[in-house]
């Protein structure tokens, strides 16, 4: 028997409608689209093992997804590579097989602590000699990348640089066929200079999702076409930031401070071979201002937007702004505002608004401790990418202003940030509108105050030491959870976790969480009998058995053999969308907001209060194992889709996101015990400033706290980033989780401890999750000892526990 999700079709058809605005056209000569299907020569490691999205607790098990081979068939083609893309999948499995045996040697070598490994590990893509010989006079080149957390990525060939095999059959292919496509189905940037200039049609598709291979069918045909823009700056590996550090196990330092992304290759005049913001289509395009004005201090400029070619498109109109640099050093520009179109038939025009505060550039000045804007020429430019736009206005501030006080938080980096000598500085320009601001003008933000529900208040007060500490870790079975991976769900099979179930009857409702940020993360089957719910597999570990050595598989409880239970089977068909960098990609807040109505109404359907989504880490690095499920290098983008997918999904009632990984959680490398040792003003106006652009314009319901330390302490442990910063100052209304597993897996080796249930209760991180036995005894423990690591008074158990009474009842009253 099965459980329907009624809306399972229609949501097929929204990520299938959606996933081009996704797709990036990075080069074409006109060969593409094709009029008609007809016979195809396919090729590539992505052809037949297409990657709807990365590994780990951010995958979504889906009962099918359609690759780019089955999509291209169903649409009529002809695929005469048969051969090669048998032979290709033969010699996969031998080189996978014996990288198994490699990462098992490992894991037994280093323990119970290396499981991550098993997880984020990816094999290089191996060299081969295999003969090009498709029929047809049209080819395709499908090449993919996958990555996940516990792994970072590496420089290296088969991974961020194309193998010797690969440039090779690239190459052959374009001197080959008379129409060829080199499609990327990657989920992070892929070094393309040894084919980027002969190559002359090139899609990014990412890893959009389900329907992935069907809607590049509609995309190759011309049915639908791609409009979406970089959100990363694509360049070699050495031609990235290296100032700072990157994978070390221990501590890492961000020494290159704000200089990240574009703003590094615009400040210094460095070529990237693609800027942040491009993208081609069908079609072509003509931006021109028509008007600019200012309303206090909210700058508003006005383009109209053609389209001039000869296909429908949409266009992404981008506006930068560069700082006047004083007391502190600036960027050559940022992203102030963008907006898309919408679908322009040929010669068709719209006028587009595109609108944002002065204040929302300010920087923040470590001296001083405030948000300022300095005194000077703030010179807009617009345009469709980072290196191609034409001034449009030049908005002069009369003199220093003071947008917010702020606090010292985060702790203090051993370095002085770094900066270029000779920065880029934008000419004033001429023949422009010109807006004039008064530093006076501007009103200082105030903090927020916090309140508690007074009947929760009350109630808090009534409840023992133990009952407080149930409620401030997530809810488990007295023998403890079994989960070590984000499966520690009871009420939902597969569910990552939930808060406790201790106090129904005081109503308060136990809250099931669900993995993201791609979708919801299920078991596909489950079975329910006298007993209850039980799961048909081992959720995650099911894909790690054949990497575990014997002895780790004991020790989680993998080996036994499980009780035959005859009850009734259940099947929970989630929907996989586009993965974070795709969503990014589309420049699009509707899209995103698409995205997350899509998540909310299956969470309604499966019985998930919290989807641990979305993830929002910046592309420090293109190498971080995890920048698929992250959105982009710039904290505007980042912040604005994270918003607008929480507002899809909250807009369900009893609905609510977690917004993650709060902050600095830009490696994978020895996650959980890492240090990020980073810049006060790093901090504040790049890592920071996406969570307050979701958390201000949309408000979720939860914050994940992340597993690496900032500056020397867990940021889960960190009071000025739970308390000062997420409520004072940014007005922060819901709850604090820590990340799963925090503190559980220690090696010896590391520098630093793991967090501990203690530490993150005293700083206001209230909910430890996934929970377990030690959690709570931890917390008991801590209230009797004063001389313990993190010392807790009752008031610091009241304060949390109260905040998750209130999130479960205004989430659990919906059920």
């Amino acid at each position: 028997m099965m459980r329907e999700n009624t809306h399972e079709a229609e949501h097929k058809a929204v990520v299938r409608r959606i996933a081009p605005e996704c797709m990036v056209l990075l080069k074409s000569d006109g060969s593409f689209p094709l009029e008609t299907p007809g016979k195809l020569a396919l090729y590539g490691n992505g052809a037949r093992r297409t990657i709807k999205g990365g590994t780990g607790s951010g995958d979504v098990n889906v009962v099918h997804y359609v690759t780019v081979e089955e999509g291209l068939r169903e649409a009529g083609f002809t695929i005469t590579t048969q051969d090669w893309l048998d032979s290709y999948d033969a010699l996969w499995a031998e080189a996978n097989k014996a990288f198994k045996i490699g990462i098992k040697k490992k894991i037994a070598a280093e323990g119970i602590s290396a499981i991550m490994l098993g997880i984020g590990a990816v094999m290089t893509e191996p060299d081969y000699d295999l003969p090009m010989t498709g029929e047809g006079d049209t080819a395709v080149y499908v090449l993919s990348r996958v990555s996940g957390e516990g792994s970072d990525r590496s420089a290296i060939r088969g991974d961020f640089q194309l193998t010797q095999t690969e440039v090779k059959n690239i190459l052959q292919l374009q001197k080959q066929y008379q129409r060829f496509l080199l499609v990327l189905n990657v989920g992070g940037i892929v070094d393309l200079s040894p084919v980027s200039d002969t190559v002359s049609n090139i899609l990014l598709l990412s890893q959009t999702g389900m329907e992935l291979g069907n809607a590049f069918a509609d995309v190759l045909l011309g049915k639908a076409y791609p409009s979406g823009k970089l959100a990363s700056t694509w360049a070699k590996w050495e031609d990235y930031c290296h100032e700072g550090d990157f994978g070390n196990a221990n501590d890492t330092r961000y020494k290159e401070g704000i200089y990240v992304g574009y703003r590094y290759f615009d400040s210094v005049g460095r070529e990237p071979w693609l800027p942040f913001g491009f993208g081609l289509g069908y079609t072509t395009f003509e931006i021109h201002t028509v008007g600019a004005a200012a309303d206090g201090s909210r700058i508003t400029v006005t383009a109209q937007v053609k389209n001039t070619g000869e296909r429908l498109g949409k266009e992404v109109v981008q506006l930068y702004a560069s700082v006047p640099a004083g007391k502190l050093d600036q960027p050559y520009q940022v992203l102030a505002a963008f907006e898309k179109t919408d679908e322009l038939k040929p010669g068709e025009v719209q006028t587009v608004s595109l609108s944002f505060c002065l204040e929302n550039l300010a920087s923040f000045d470590a001296e001083t401790s405030c948000a300022i804007l300095e005194q000077g020429n703030y010179v807009l430019h617009i345009g469709n990418s980072s290196r191609s736009t034409v001034p449009c206005a030049n908005v002069v501030l009369d003199g220093d202003a003071v947008v917010q006080r702020l606090n010292h938080v985060g702790g203090a980096a051993d370095f002085v940030d770094w900066k270029p000598e000779q920065p880029a500085v934008a000419a004033v320009p001429e023949n422009v509108a010109t807006l004039y601001i008064a530093a006076g003008s501007f009103q200082e933000k105030a903090a927020k105050a916090q309140t508690v529900d007074p009947a929760v208040s009350e109630l808090v007060k009534t409840m023992s030491d133990s009952e407080l500490a149930y409620l401030c870790v997530g809810g488990f079975r007295e023998e403890g959870s079994k989960s070590f991976i984000g499966n520690a769900g009871m009420q939902v099979a597969g569910a990552a976790g939930e808060t406790t179930s201790n106090f129904i009857d005081r109503a308060v409702p136990a809250l099931v969480m669900a993995d993201g940020p791609a979708g919801l993360r299920l078991s596909r089957a489950y079975g329910i009998d006298e007993e209850g719910i039980y799961l048909l597999d081992n959720g995650v570990f099911d894909e790690l058995k054949d990497l575990l050595p014997d002895e780790v598989i004991a020790l989680l409880g993998l080996k036994q053999e499980r009780p035959q239970r005859n009850g009734t089977i259940y099947h929970q068909n989630c929907t996989a969308i586009p993965v974070g960098t795709a969503l990014a990609q589309s420049w699009s807040t509707s899209v995103c907001q698409e995205c997350g109505d899509l998540v909310g109404a299956e969470m309604e359907c499966f019985g998930i209060h919290l989807w641990l989504a979305p993830a929002l880490n910046i592309h420090r690095l293109p190498l971080c194992g995890r920048n698929f499920e992250y959105f982009s290098e710039d904290p505007l983008i980042s912040g604005k889709m994270a918003a607008a997918i929480t507002l899809g999904v909250q807009k369900h009632p009893g609905r609510g996101v977690t917004i993650k990984h709060f902050c600095c959680n830009n490696q994978e490398t020895n996650r959980m015990h890492s240090n990020s040792i980073v810049g006060e003003r790093a901090l504040r106006d790049i890592y920071l400033k996406g969570f307050q652009i979701a958390i201000e314009e949309s408000a979720p319901a939860t914050v994940m706290s992340s597993y690496n330390l900032l500056n020397g302490e867990h940021t889960a442990h960190r009071k000025d980033l739970m308390e000062t910063v997420l409520r004072d100052e940014w007005g922060f209304d819901g709850i604090v989780m820590s990340d799963w597993v925090s503190g559980n897996l220690n090696n010896p080796d590391n520098k630093y401890p793991g967090a501990i249930a203690s530490g993150t209760i005293k700083a206001g991180n209230d909910l430890m999750m996934p929970g377990g036995p030690h959690d709570h005894q931890d917390l008991l423990q801590a209230l009797e000892d004063q001389d313990a690591a993190y010392p807790l008074c009752r008031a610091d158990l009241e304060r949390c526990a109260a905040r998750v009474i209130m999130l479960a009842r205004r989430l659990g009253a919906n059920g």
